[in-house]
Protein backbone atom coordinates (compact mmCIF):
# COMPACT_ATOMS: atom_id res chain seq x y z
CA UNK A 1 0.00 0.00 0.00
CA UNK A 2 2.69 2.59 1.05
CA UNK A 3 4.33 1.68 -1.85
CA UNK A 4 1.31 2.69 -4.23
CA UNK A 5 1.12 6.35 -2.67
CA UNK A 6 5.38 6.25 -3.67
CA UNK A 7 4.05 5.63 -7.18
CA UNK A 8 1.35 7.88 -7.36
CA UNK A 9 3.43 11.19 -5.70
CA UNK A 10 6.12 10.03 -8.11
CA UNK A 11 3.85 10.58 -10.94
CA UNK A 12 2.06 13.47 -9.36
CA UNK A 13 5.59 15.18 -9.73
CA UNK A 14 5.74 13.97 -13.29
CA UNK A 15 2.69 16.30 -13.84
CA UNK A 16 3.84 19.26 -11.83
CA UNK A 17 7.11 18.82 -14.00
CA UNK A 18 4.90 18.75 -17.54
CA UNK A 19 3.31 21.70 -16.23
CA UNK A 20 6.11 23.79 -15.67
CA UNK A 21 7.75 22.57 -19.16
CA UNK A 22 4.83 23.11 -20.79
CA UNK A 23 4.69 27.25 -19.55
CA UNK A 24 8.63 27.05 -20.37
CA UNK A 25 7.40 26.34 -23.98
CA UNK A 26 4.91 28.56 -24.17
CA UNK A 27 6.42 31.44 -23.15
CA UNK A 28 9.48 30.61 -25.37
CA UNK A 29 6.29 31.53 -28.44
CA UNK A 30 6.15 35.26 -26.33
CA UNK A 31 8.02 37.76 -28.24
CA UNK A 32 10.10 39.81 -26.31
CA UNK A 33 10.87 42.78 -29.17
CA UNK A 34 14.21 40.61 -30.17
CA UNK A 35 14.49 37.89 -32.67
CA UNK A 36 14.16 34.61 -31.84
CA UNK A 37 13.71 31.85 -33.72
CA UNK A 38 11.48 30.23 -31.20
CA UNK A 39 8.86 32.40 -32.23
CA UNK A 40 7.95 30.67 -35.42
CA UNK A 41 8.07 27.31 -33.24
CA UNK A 42 4.63 26.58 -34.01
CA UNK A 43 4.17 27.22 -37.75
CA UNK A 44 2.87 24.83 -39.88
CA UNK A 45 3.67 25.00 -43.16
CA UNK A 46 1.66 23.41 -46.32
CA UNK A 47 4.79 20.99 -48.29
CA UNK A 48 3.29 18.44 -50.67
CA UNK A 49 -0.08 18.37 -49.51
CA UNK A 50 1.11 17.57 -45.67
CA UNK A 51 1.29 20.31 -42.52
CA UNK A 52 4.86 19.88 -41.97
CA UNK A 53 6.89 22.13 -39.03
CA UNK A 54 8.71 25.07 -40.56
CA UNK A 55 11.93 23.95 -38.79
CA UNK A 56 11.98 20.71 -41.31
CA UNK A 57 11.63 22.46 -44.67
CA UNK A 58 13.74 25.49 -43.95
CA UNK A 59 16.75 26.60 -41.89
CA UNK A 60 15.29 29.59 -39.13
CA UNK A 61 18.12 31.92 -38.02
CA UNK A 62 18.94 35.37 -36.65
CA UNK A 63 19.86 37.66 -38.93
CA UNK A 64 20.23 40.14 -36.97
CA UNK A 65 18.53 41.68 -32.93
CA UNK A 66 15.55 42.43 -35.26
CA UNK A 67 15.94 40.03 -38.12
CA UNK A 68 15.14 36.24 -38.56
CA UNK A 69 16.03 35.08 -41.88
CA UNK A 70 14.41 31.97 -43.02
CA UNK A 71 16.54 30.19 -45.77
CA UNK A 72 14.10 27.14 -47.46
CA UNK A 73 15.68 23.46 -48.50
CA UNK A 74 13.89 24.07 -51.74
CA UNK A 75 13.23 27.63 -53.31
CA UNK A 76 9.56 26.37 -53.99
CA UNK A 77 8.84 26.26 -50.22
CA UNK A 78 9.14 30.50 -50.34
CA UNK A 79 5.82 31.23 -51.01
CA UNK A 80 4.07 28.52 -48.93
CA UNK A 81 6.93 29.64 -45.89
CA UNK A 82 5.49 33.29 -46.15
CA UNK A 83 1.20 32.44 -46.33
CA UNK A 84 2.12 30.34 -43.44
CA UNK A 85 3.54 33.18 -41.14
CA UNK A 86 0.92 35.66 -42.72
CA UNK A 87 -1.55 32.55 -41.21
CA UNK A 88 -0.15 32.25 -38.38
CA UNK A 89 -1.49 35.70 -37.22
CA UNK A 90 1.69 36.68 -34.98
CA UNK A 91 1.87 40.27 -36.24
CA UNK A 92 4.80 39.60 -38.41
CA UNK A 93 5.53 40.56 -41.95
CA UNK A 94 7.40 38.12 -44.09
CA UNK A 95 9.34 39.79 -47.10
CA UNK A 96 10.37 37.31 -49.81
CA UNK A 97 13.82 38.31 -51.56
CA UNK A 98 13.79 35.08 -53.76
CA UNK A 99 16.34 33.37 -51.48
CA UNK A 100 15.27 33.50 -48.22
CA UNK A 101 12.65 34.91 -45.86
CA UNK A 102 13.34 37.85 -43.90
CA UNK A 103 10.84 38.80 -40.99
CA UNK A 104 11.88 43.03 -39.28
CA UNK A 105 10.57 42.16 -35.81
CA UNK A 106 9.14 45.16 -35.03
CA UNK A 107 9.53 47.19 -31.35
CA UNK A 108 7.04 47.12 -28.77
CA UNK A 109 4.92 49.28 -27.87
CA UNK A 110 4.26 50.10 -24.16
CA UNK A 111 0.61 48.66 -24.58
CA UNK A 112 1.67 45.88 -26.47
CA UNK A 113 4.29 44.75 -23.67
CA UNK A 114 1.34 45.08 -21.06
CA UNK A 115 -0.65 42.74 -23.36
CA UNK A 116 2.51 40.52 -23.59
CA UNK A 117 2.89 40.48 -20.07
CA UNK A 118 -1.05 39.64 -19.26
CA UNK A 119 -1.06 36.50 -21.91
CA UNK A 120 2.10 35.47 -19.68
CA UNK A 121 0.18 35.77 -16.38
CA UNK A 122 -2.42 33.92 -18.07
CA UNK A 123 0.03 30.85 -19.13
CA UNK A 124 1.45 30.63 -15.35
CA UNK A 125 -2.43 31.02 -14.38
CA UNK A 126 -2.79 27.51 -16.56
CA UNK A 127 0.01 25.97 -15.15
CA UNK A 128 -0.90 26.53 -11.27
CA UNK A 129 -4.60 25.13 -12.65
CA UNK A 130 -2.80 21.86 -13.94
CA UNK A 131 -0.39 21.94 -10.78
CA UNK A 132 -3.45 22.30 -8.96
CA UNK A 133 -5.43 19.70 -10.46
CA UNK A 134 -2.77 17.04 -9.82
CA UNK A 135 -2.25 18.17 -6.33
CA UNK A 136 -6.17 17.16 -5.77
CA UNK A 137 -6.03 13.96 -7.21
CA UNK A 138 -2.93 13.19 -4.92
CA UNK A 139 -4.62 14.17 -2.60
CA UNK A 140 -7.65 12.19 -3.02
CA UNK A 141 -5.62 9.39 -3.72
CA UNK A 142 -4.21 9.59 -0.18
CA UNK A 143 -7.39 9.65 1.47
CA UNK A 144 -8.58 6.82 -0.28
CA UNK A 145 -5.49 5.33 0.69
CA UNK A 146 -6.60 6.05 4.54
CA UNK A 147 -10.09 4.65 4.14
CA UNK A 148 -8.53 1.67 2.85
CA UNK A 149 -6.08 1.15 5.63
CA UNK A 150 -3.11 2.94 5.61
CA UNK A 151 -1.92 4.81 8.95
CA UNK A 152 -3.68 7.85 9.27
CA UNK A 153 -0.76 9.91 10.40
CA UNK A 154 1.32 8.52 7.36
CA UNK A 155 -1.39 10.15 5.55
CA UNK A 156 -1.20 13.15 7.27
CA UNK A 157 2.51 13.18 6.56
CA UNK A 158 2.25 12.27 2.95
CA UNK A 159 -0.21 15.01 2.26
CA UNK A 160 2.26 17.89 4.00
CA UNK A 161 4.98 16.46 1.29
CA UNK A 162 2.49 17.39 -1.43
CA UNK A 163 1.71 20.64 0.04
CA UNK A 164 5.72 20.93 0.17
CA UNK A 165 6.22 20.14 -3.68
CA UNK A 166 2.95 22.23 -4.87
CA UNK A 167 4.29 25.31 -3.13
CA UNK A 168 7.86 24.86 -4.86
CA UNK A 169 6.22 24.09 -7.90
CA UNK A 170 4.24 27.12 -7.46
CA UNK A 171 7.31 29.19 -6.42
CA UNK A 172 9.13 27.86 -9.79
CA UNK A 173 5.94 29.16 -11.77
CA UNK A 174 6.60 32.33 -10.11
CA UNK A 175 9.95 32.67 -10.69
CA UNK A 176 9.31 32.03 -14.75
CA UNK A 177 6.79 34.29 -15.27
CA UNK A 178 9.02 37.01 -13.28
CA UNK A 179 11.82 36.34 -15.16
CA UNK A 180 9.48 36.96 -18.96
CA UNK A 181 8.10 39.84 -17.58
CA UNK A 182 11.33 41.69 -16.77
CA UNK A 183 12.43 40.54 -20.25
CA UNK A 184 9.09 41.96 -21.85
CA UNK A 185 9.37 45.29 -20.15
CA UNK A 186 12.57 45.16 -20.92
CA UNK A 187 13.14 48.13 -23.64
Amino acid sequence: MSEDIEVYLKKGKEAFQSALDHLHDELLKIRTGKASPSMLGGIMVEYYGNPTPLSQVANVSIADARTLSIQPWEKSMLAPIERSIFEANLGLTPMNDGEYVRINIPPLTEERRKDLVKQAKGLAEDAKVSIRSARHKMMDFIKQEVKDGYPEDLGKRKEAQVESVVHEYNDKVDAMIDAKEKDIMKV
